[in-house]
């Protein structure tokens, strides 16, 4: 019945959709107010039409209804209800209903909370937001249902869940990265709407400046989600494998950074009015490229979806639709954005610029590495590879080079520096080489030329924010006056900064610090690494609902005092006879005690020696921290009072 229920609701939702799409562009067309008002009405309809669909797979799954293919591939009785109930998103067609679900929370969201928007705008952007609704609706429904039955052959259990997804990273990583992904349909949903009007001014600019920000903010807590579960699930002890897709979710990200850095600019200057449409345009056609990644059986990858190119062509037909219809609205309206103010070859614009060069450059560098291999298969040419030594060659000089401008850039006056900052250069120069040396031997003991280079642009940075925020509060009363009176946003911008700078700082400390050992230990034998002693103690069988395990026990010393018991397990998963290694990690802020447990080196006595797998990795957690700190630097600049949005325009002005 749920399957019924929900599959009605998911066309009801599509028609609905359609409506969005149609009815208040009638109304923009004709200047019927009333078909415009209908824009936000239609939009909480379609969402609430998509939460009862979703809602109806989610009961489908924790009710075991194995009458449905869907559920009885990706699901299995003795699951834990939690795996069940992520397990609605674990296979192609349900992330794809989580895909239209969350982009009908964002037209519900846009619809709530842009009420101040001239009422002409606010149904541009939702009919906009509703075309793109219609065309993923209509790819779920012509080739990708979770309502389809299994019947008459009723299976009696399923398939169970790849045991890779049976993690807790499952709950959480693919709906934050879906929030940011799709998310970026709202920034190119509000360029549109503002080509469509003819007017790319500063209002469109901060009508757009929140959602971006939002939406990147999702998209940082997603990626970081998924390098961390990557870290403890695998076993490898890496975060970052420059996996197809996830290159896929890091390109709209650094598209993502410098469309906020321009619209910021457009904004408080009105400049870069055409490059912030093209990298809206971009941010969102990536986002859909990761899409068709994932579903084209193009890659092989634990994060692919599918294998089937007919889906994988659909979606590519969306985004070519997406990427055509936009430039071709650029192409129609773009005569109308060559009116610009002028400003200096030193100024705050001129830096903006060269850090959306850089990042669009990192953009590049990771499409060029992403596809070359599939473009090269597809002409016939050989199979190539590219992996991480060409992605760290070229990163590494791409994020120095960005640390040098990040610096300076927010300290530099708007349209020409008419302030010498040579000696604050020289100055902040200086500190930053003797605290970056300091760090280095500090932290590393030794004098690694890219950490110390990595520590040295950081602390250039740094010392730049600090004076920065010096200067804004040097005339208040007192220096907590000054720094409360500093805005929202400008404290998001400095906490992304310098979240920046420690994501920077742990990349460089843990890739060229990090030590690693292989060793076979019996019970009693130990092995040290950076004066931590690893004992291993015994195995022992365990059972779960839906695995067998064998737990080992290792004991960690320092300095003679035990100061962590860690278990690693090999899980075998009952059903799909799938092995996993389950790490087991001891962690805080300057260290990670990392052991993953292997096979038995003699199959036939299991009280023998295993193969075991140690890690010290220092710093290793500065990445999420970092990462955090960014999302927190944006999700804080969301509320900044200007973007609180009162009527700014009448209808007349927008129609």
């Amino acid at each position: 019945m749920s399957g019924e229920l929900g599959h009605f609701f998911l066309l009801t939702a599509m028609v609905i959709a359609l409506l969005q799409a149609i009815l208040p562009t009638i109304g923009v067309l004709k200047r019927q107010i009333f078909w415009q008002e209908l824009a936000p009405s239609l939009a909480l309809a379609q969402a609430l039409a998509l939460l009862i669909s979703f809602g109806c797979l989610a009961i489908a799954f924790l009710n075991n209804d194995f009458s449905l293919t869907y559920v009885a591939g990706h699901s299995n009785s003795l699951m834990p209800w939690y795996y069940r109930l992520s397990a609605v998103w674990g296979g192609h067609e349900g992330s794809l209903l989580l895909w239209v679900t969350i982009l009908g929370l964002w037209c519900a969201a846009v619809a709530l909370f842009s009420r101040g928007l001239p009422l002409a705008m606010r149904a541009r952007v939702l009919s906009i937001l509703g075309m793109v609704q219609v065309a993923m609706a209509a790819f779920i429904v012509s080739t990708s249902s979770p309502f389809k039955h299994s019947l008459p052959m009723l299976p009696v259990d399923g398939a169970e869940l790849n045991p890779l997804l049976q993690d807790p990273g499952l709950i959480f990583h693919p709906p934050m990265l879906y929030m940011g992904y799709v998310g970026l349909a709202v920034p190119f949903a509000f360029c549109m709407a503002a080509l469509w009007a003819g007017r790319l001014d500063s209002a469109w600019a901060r009508w757009s400046r929140p959602w971006t920000q939002a939406a990147w903010a999702f998209l940082t807590l997603g990626i970081a989600l998924g390098s961390w579960w990557a870290y403890y699930e695998l076993g490898w002890g890496g975060w970052w494998f420059w996996d197809p897709v996830e290159n896929a979710s890091f390109m709209p990200w650094l598209a993502a950074a410098a469309l906020a850095h321009s619209l910021a600019v457009c904004e408080k200057r009105g400049v870069f009015k055409a490059w912030t449409v093209m990298l809206a345009i971009l941010a969102f056609a990536l986002s859909l490229l990761g899409t068709f990644l994932v579903r084209s059986g193009v890659i092989t990858s634990v994060h692919a979806f599918a294998a089937d190119p007919s889906r994988g062509l659909f979606v590519l037909g969306i985004l070519v639709t997406v990427v055509g219809g936009g430039l071709l609205m650029f192409a129609l309206r773009g005569w109308r954005l060559t009116a610009e103010s002028r400003y200096g070859v030193w100024s705050r614009e001129t830096l903006l610029v060269v850090n959306n060069v850089i990042l669009l450059v990192a953009t590049s560098v990771v499409l060029i590495g992403t596809l070359y291999p599939l473009i090269a298969d597809a002409l016939k040419l050989g199979q190539v590879s590219v992996g991480a030594p060409y992605f760290n060659a070229l990163f590494a000089p791409l994020t120095w080079l960005l640390l040098v401008f990040l610096a300076i850039g927010p300290v530099t006056q708007w349209k020409q520096q008419k302030q010498s900052l040579k000696g604050v250069a020289l100055a902040v120069a200086v500190s930053a080489l003797l605290c970056g040396g300091g760090l280095t031997l500090l932290m590393t003991g030794k004098t690694d030329w890219m950490v110390l280079l990595t520590l040295m642009l950081s602390m250039w940075v740094g010392g730049f924010l600090l004076w920065d925020i010096r200067q804004k509060t040097r005339h208040a009363p007192s220096l907590i006056k000054g720094l409360t009176r500093l805005t929202p946003s400008y404290w998001g911008m400095q906490t992304a900064h310098m979240g920046m700078l420690v994501l920077c700082m742990g990349v460089s400390l843990t890739v060229h610090t990090s030590i690693e050992k292989d060793v076979a230990l019996s019970a009693g034998q130990a092995v040290t690494l950076r004066d931590h002693e690893f004992r291993f103690e015994k195995v022992e069988n365990v059972r779960a609902s839906n695995y067998d395990a064998t737990r080992a026990t290792v004991t960690v010393y320092h300095d003679g005092q035990r100061i962590a018991t860690l278990h690693p397990e090999k899980r075998l998963y009952i059903v799909q006879k799938r092995p996993m290694t389950e790490a087991a990690i001891d962690g805080n802020l300057l260290r990670d005690l990392y052991v993953a447990l292997g096979e038995p080196l003699d199959a036939n006595n299991k009280d023998g020696a295993w193969a075991v797998r140690v890690y010290y990795k220092p710093y290793v957690r500065w990445l999420w921290l970092g990462a955090l700190m960014m999302a927190l630097g944006a999700f804080m600049a969301m509320f900044d009072k200007r973007y609180r949005m009162r009527k700014t325009a009448t209808l007349e002005q927008y129609s």
